[in-house]
């Protein structure tokens, strides 16, 4: 079974926060995401920290990164519509727990540097309180 790390780029099931707040408690289709954080925690379980990838064009007031075309390409995604990375939410799972995290679902891989560029705008909303989290546990 291949085991997600950061920069992995999947299929999953992800819940908006917008649902999550509306009671829904299943993400409505398949899409892609990106593991901006794969970390063991003090229980011994592996975090997921999965932020959406979406090919609407995010709102004003929305913090997002366009993926370029070169990290498209490389992570097996769609080359011919424009793709964003969502910053200000995520989904926490636990891989060990998890009931949405299957491993036949992988898709690509983007590059470190993109990553980095992806963990340090989230890390930086996590800090600052200013991104929504949807618990999947």
């Amino acid at each position: 079974m291949r085991k997600p790390v950061t920069g992995d780029v999947w299929s999953y099931p992800y819940l908006w926060n917008w649902q999550d707040q509306s009671g829904e408690t299943e993400g409505r289709k398949q899409r892609p995401i990106v593991f901006s954080a794969v970390v063991k925690r003090s229980d011994g379980q592996t975090g997921l920290y999965i932020l959406p990838i979406t090919s609407q064009e995010p709102g004003e007031f929305r913090e997002a990164i366009e993926v370029p075309q070169t990290e498209k390409r490389r992570a097996g995604l769609d080359q011919d519509i424009a793709l964003w990375i969502i910053l200000d939410e995520h989904n926490l799972d636990i891989l060990e727990q998890s009931f949405y995290f299957e491993s036949r679902k992988y898709i690509g891989t983007f590059s470190k540097a993109f990553i980095s560029d992806i963990a340090t705008h989230f890390i930086a909303h996590l800090r600052a309180g200013s991104t929504g989290r949807v618990n999947r546990l």
